[in-house]
């Protein structure tokens, strides 16, 4: 079992006695100097959260707990520990009595909380006093990046307060942590970037590092109330010779009845629209939100499309709309798959497989009156065998996925589930090559 080490803020009070550029920053790094020496201290302690182990790192006092315990016999059922940094405040030895002095000066007192946000991996047998001392590495090397960027960005006697951020990216670099300037818009940090995709040998034609990127923990719940990657839970099915594609990343299930918006019976396209959307969005494609059906039906106004009494109608959509709007409000072009009849689509798994390979996004697929969302094949190229994994945007009920699943709202299907005779479309969104 892998478990991850997290720990909380660190406060920052730095006495300016100028604020002239220069003097300021040997201020600010003597301030950052001496917050790394207190973390190395014997008064630095380490709280567990909701539970009462404490622990001294670098004096190895452990309460509580064993330091050569293993996560696997303490943290049975903890994939994410969660840390609260303390300094001791007491020192041993015999009482004193208090001594008061008064000095009065004029300076400048610069205050900040630092949202220290380390994360390391520990696997099952490893012990704590392992998983500590990795942690007291990284906090270190995350006071020196904060140090580093603070500096960077100071702007007179404005300051940016340095936020960490953790990326999971593609083997074998795993979890890393990057510290970016808050408050600086993605548009201008391309360069910071370009530098970390050179560092760790990434691809420069998708974003790794775009906020939007970062990693979210199993224990953070996401606070729109949309599931995430429902397909996830599923099994995949098995072919001869076969082999499973699937979109690349995360998206939101979207689907009829949310968002206080009665769209039951004509709002399939606009759900599968909003769950591409969404894609586009979490993979730091794109800033904006997910679009409401209005915005929807208005960028169709925009371009041409619709007329003006388009707008707040309940009228459907299709994958050529769909393919408007994507290019319209996020730039995003898009392929457009014609097949004149549902038994046809038995024969597109080299394009679909191709699509979900390449590209990764997910698929809206509309015909007749109804629309769905590919998010992958199973395809055999020896047999031509096919499975489709669908996304279904008319479901109605609560953010349940294990109804969701059980109900097939989400899961594999046979080319048994196209209507045979119907002609379809399929909107096949195109990734922006940046980074």
């Amino acid at each position: 079992m892998d478990s991850t080490f997290k720990i909380g803020p660190l406060d920052l009070k730095c006495q300016l006695d100028r604020i002239d550029e220069v003097p300021m920053q040997k201020a600010i790094s003597r301030t950052f100097e001496a917050l790394r020496l207190q973390v190395k201290s014997e008064s630095c302690v380490l709280a567990v959260c909701n539970s009462p182990v404490l622990i001294w790192p670098n004096k190895s006092v452990f309460e509580e707990i064993t330091p050569d315990a293993p996560f696997e016999d303490i943290f049975q059922f903890i994939h994410i520990i969660n840390l609260s940094l303390m300094m001791e405040a007491t020192k041993p030895g015999p009482a004193s009595a208090p001594i008061l002095t008064r000095t009065v000066q004029k300076s400048h007192l610069l205050c900040a909380t630092l949202p220290m946000d380390c994360a390391v991996w520990s696997n099952g047998s490893d012990t704590i006093k392992d998983g500590c001392e990795r942690l007291m590495k990284a906090l270190t090397r995350q006071l020196f990046e904060m140090e580093k960027v603070t500096l960077q960005c100071m702007k007179g006697t404005t300051l940016r307060v340095p936020e960490p951020l953790h990326f999971l990216l593609p083997e074998p670099n795993g979890l890393v942590t990057v510290v970016f300037p808050r408050g600086v818009p993605d548009k201008e940090l391309e360069a910071q970037r370009r530098e970390l995709h050179g560092q760790f040998e990434l691809p420069d034609n998708r974003p790794f590092f775009r906020r939007a990127n970062a990693y979210h923990f199993p224990n953070e719940p996401y606070k729109d109330g949309y599931l995430r990657n429902p397909h996830t839970v599923l099994t995949h099915p098995t072919l001869d010779n076969g082999k499973v594609y699937l979109v690349q990343g995360i998206y939101s299930y979207h689907h009829y009845m949310q968002d206080r918006m009665d769209d039951n019976g004509w709002g399939c396209a606009y759900r599968s629209l909003q769950t591409i959307c969404s894609w586009f969005q979490q993979q730091g494609y794109v800033e904006r939100g997910v679009p409401s059906h209005k915005e929807i039906q208005q960028a169709l106004v925009e371009v041409g499309d619709k007329q003006v009494s388009f707008v707040g109608s309940r009228q459907w959509i299709g994958s050529i709309e769909v393919q408007a709007v994507l290019n319209h409000l996020l730039g995003v072009t898009s392929k457009i798959m014609f097949v004149s009849q549902g038994s046809e689509l038995a024969s597109k798994g080299r394009e679909l497989a191709n699509h979900f390979m390449t590209e990764g996004t997910p698929v809206m697929i509309g015909g007749g009156v109804l629309a769905h969302t590919i998010l992958g094949v199973a395809w055999s190229e020896t047999t031509g065998e096919i499975r489709y994994l669908i996304l279904d945007p008319h479901y109605t009920g609560a953010e349940d996925l294990q109804v969701i699943t059980e109900k097939g709202w989400c899961g594999w299907k046979g080319p048994d589930f196209w209507d045979q005779t119907a002609y379809y479309n399929l909107c096949l969104p195109q990734r922006p090559r940046v980074i």
